[in-house]
């Protein structure tokens, strides 16, 4: 019994210990049943920015397909890698300079681009600086994208009029967090209060 249990830890050890994605990405209520705990770090995050959970997941499920280790693709010359198209990785898609910009402001020197938590409360930091310096709205999900994938800088100078397969992917951004928003509404209330330590209705 005890070999079984070391050739269990050291297999999970191997695999990074990896999640499995949601099968049914299309539904928010099935992927916050899979993942109860998306459903409180969403709510957190949504408390500390105002940017709604909705959102939020919207924003995971198109950046990364919740692939807590999804990286973006090489870059080929003949048969010869040159490297990563970008250094975009996690839940969120974060880059290393604005990840190395969030950690500073928000500490924390164990977050992880891979962790839930981090990458929805990353997702609406971002946002919400957006939304002060440009005056995004906190529910406009079709432009906070553009700005989350152009840089504010980039979106401010209209780099994504030019980009028509980019915009096309923010309208269905925006549409998958319409979705959501109305699929949550249906089942919320199952997620609320769900854990022995909260109360309502400190917790609704």
């Amino acid at each position: 019994m005890k070999k079984q249990t070391y050739i269990l830890v050291i297999a999970c050890l191997l695999a990074a210990c990896t999640s499995t994605p949601p099968k049914r990405q299309h539904d928010l209520c099935s992927v916050f049943e899979q993942n109860p705990d998306w459903y409180e770090y969403a709510r957190q995050a949504q408390n500390t920015w105002g940017i709604p959970k909705h959102i939020l997941m919207a924003f995971v499920r198109h950046e990364s397909s919740y692939k807590e280790n999804a990286k973006t693709p090489y870059e080929w010359f003949l048969f010869i890698p040159l490297g990563r198209q970008s250094s975009a990785k996690g839940y969120a898609q974060a880059k290393d300079p604005v990840w190395k910009e969030y950690k500073k402001e928000r500490g924390g020197f164990f977050k992880s681009r891979g962790d839930m938590e981090d990458a929805l409360d990353f997702i609406g930091w971002y946002n919400s600086k957006t939304h002060k310096q440009l005056g995004i709205s906190k529910w406009n999900a079709r432009d906070l994208y553009l700005a989350y994938h152009e840089g504010r800088g980039g979106y401010k100078r209209g780099t994504y009029k030019k980009k028509p397969e980019l915009v096309k992917y923010a309208d269905k951004v925006a549409r998958t967090a319409s979705e959501y928003g109305a699929q949550l509404k249906k089942c919320e209330e199952q997620f609320k209060c769900s854990k022995w330590y909260q109360i309502w209705p400190l917790c609704s």
